[in-house]
Parts: C-alpha cells; structure tokens; sequence
C-alpha cells in the first residue's frame, strides 16, 4: 500500500501528555521573518501515533475536557486538530469561523474538528462570546481547546518557543490514532477547508480501497491509479491520450 505522504502539518494536549510514539530530538529551524527565535521540533508524525492529549476546553458556551483518544480509538472518528496563534487576532478568526461554517461536511465524514491554542479556557469563552462583526468567532461548532502550557504544542512539533504560540499546524489523524496528514503555515497566512476536505476524502478512499492510489487533485468521482505497475503504466497512457 502506498506511503503516508505529507504536505506539511497533526494535535494537540493538556497535562501530562503521553506520547504513543517516541520523540525525536528538537533542532533549531531558522524562519526568515525570526532568524533566530522559532524552535519547533524536528519529528515527522505522519504515520506515527498521535500523541494523546486530555485538556479543557470550550464548546457550545460551557466549560469541557477532551480527550484524543476518546475520539479516535473510543468513538472510531478521524480527528482534524488544528492549532493557531491566539485568540483575539487578525487571521485566526478567519480561519475558526470558515471551519465551523463548514462542519457539517466534516461531520458527514465521521470527523471530529478540534482547534487548539495557548489562550485560557476564559479566553475562548469570551472570544466565542464576542461577535464575528467585532474580531469575535460566535459560537462555534468544535471545541476550543486551551494548552496554556504549551504542553501539546510542544508535543506536535508546533511551539515558536521564544514567541510563546503555535504555527498554523493541522493534522489528519484516523480512527486508529494514527497521524495520516500534517501540514504547517507561517502565522501570517490561513488555510483553506476546501483542500483540508478534500484531502481527508482522499485518504478515507485510500484507506478503504487499499489497491487504488489518489492522483494530485484527486476528488471523488474521478479515476484512480491501480497500485501496479501495469495498472499505471495504462493509467498514464490513457490520461496522456486523453490530454492529446
């Protein structure tokens, strides 16, 4: 069956976190915006446990704990947690609300949405309580997980340690717990749930028809490559032809 391929970006955790994976060391990256103050690990989850988290949170105006595994392995969900900055920002706001707007296709596809910052459970409830007109998100249809510790940021790789948040990291995690997608922005720029949808349909199909591969842009519907090489020695002739 074909490798986990990663774009860039996986979860989140309260205290203490227990890793079901082992740790990598932590290297320093240099990003040409802070030469000399983002630190995030150097590990790779895909394809990799997810480090399973329990912290609080805040969904539908009130005080919650979650808990990964008990989404993924207790309930048979797939998990997408994103993590972001802060609340109270410029960007976030943007990327929350589009997500929340658009969970009922997650929910369709037996996915759980969870977002993830170092803001105080009492931060989320006065952000969720603050119309979208004023910088606020409204309600929103996920939990809004506090790691005011930093302690799950720092266990997916996505803490800026000298600046005390997270990059704009999200992982696909499936019902095994097991990281399938990671991908990571600078905080400047957000990300786009048509292309979080559409991956996430194209790792359910993988993951269901374990003979077939996802081209680039693959969406449902559209044809497979057979995972052989006959099968796509035919596909490429055939889209080569048709492109003709």
């Amino acid at each position: 069956m074909m490798a986990s391929i990663i774009v860039a970006s996986a979860l989140l955790a309260r205290a203490p976190i227990t890793p079901l994976s082992a740790q990598t060391p932590r290297v320093p990256i240099a990003r040409a915006s802070r030469p000399s103050t983002a630190y995030m690990s150097a590990q790779v989850l895909v394809g990799r446990s997810a480090p399973d988290f329990e912290a609080d949170a805040v969904y539908d105006q009130e005080f919650v704990e979650v808990r990964l595994s008990e989404y993924c392995l207790a309930r048979g969900k797939y998990v997408i947690l994103l993590f972001y900055p802060l609340d109270f920002t410029f960007v976030c706001p943007t990327e929350i609300t589009m997500f929340s707007d658009r969970h009922e296709e997650f929910r369709a596809l037996n996915t759980q949405l969870l977002a993830v910052s170092v803001d105080s459970k009492y931060t989320h409830l006065a952000w969720s309580q603050t119309e979208r007109r004023n910088g606020g998100v409204g309600e929103v249809h996920f939990p809004l997980v506090s790691d005011l510790k930093k302690e799950i940021a720092r266990a997916y790789g996505m803490l800026l340690e000298d600046e005390g948040v997270s990059l704009r990291g999200l992982f696909i995690i499936d019902p095994d717990g097991i990281v399938q997608h990671m991908a990571v922005n600078d905080l400047s720029f957000g990300r786009n749930p048509d292309e979080v949808l559409r991956i996430l349909r194209a790792i359910q199909y993988v993951q269901t028809h374990p003979d077939e591969l996802c081209p680039a842009g693959w969406t449902p519907g559209e044809r497979t490559i057979p995972n052989s090489v006959v099968g796509a020695s035919e596909y490429f002739a055939d889209t080569a032809a048709a492109a003709d």
